[in-house]
């Protein structure tokens, strides 16, 4: 087991720990500037807004409940009270499945998608001054390229050799 002073030395040049420290770092401070301006200027959380989202990108604009839960980028915990008081805002309807008693669907309303239309601008304008203007084309292409090994097929530790 390594000692205190030798975990510190690991943790300290451990380059892509300290990668992972700055992900999460500018990961949280962009995320909280992002819903901080939709909040200001339309009165939307970003969870809102990733909800809208998918239900517009979605066929029909709707999605199975299930579906929803799994596409949507920010936290998967209670999402059902966040479309419960989406649906009372009216953005938001809850559809009961033709063919499965048990699975519902969340579907976008008229007024969910003017929400979403007037919204979706401020959110990209943000993406774009708080994210990609700091990186050059090549670097966004680097960095989506190393998100898309990431985010591919989940690989185990023994699985993944470091690269140096």
């Amino acid at each position: 087991m390594p000692q205190l002073t030798e975990l510190d030395d690991m943790l300290r040049d451990d380059q892509r720990l300290q990668t992972w420290k700055l992900f999460l770092e500018s990961y949280r401070r962009v995320l909280d500037t992002l819903d901080d301006e939709l909040r200001d200027k339309q009165g939307l959380s970003l969870a809102w807004f990733d909800v809208l989202a998918q239900l517009f990108n979605a066929p029909e604009r709707r999605l199975r409940m299930s579906q929803l839960a799994s596409s949507i980028l920010l936290s998967k915990s209670g999402l059902t009270r966040l479309v419960d008081r989406m649906e009372a805002e009216g953005l938001v309807e809850r559809a009961s499945s033709p063919t499965d008693r048990r699975g519902s669907f969340a579907v976008l309303t008229p007024r969910g998608e003017q929400v979403f239309r007037e919204a979706a601008p401020v959110h990209l304008d943000g993406v774009k001054r708080h994210f990609g203007c700091h990186l050059t084309d090549s670097e966004a292409k680097t960095l989506a390229g190393a998100f898309e090994k990431i985010r591919g097929p989940f690989r185990s530790a023994a699985e993944c050799a470091p690269t140096d």
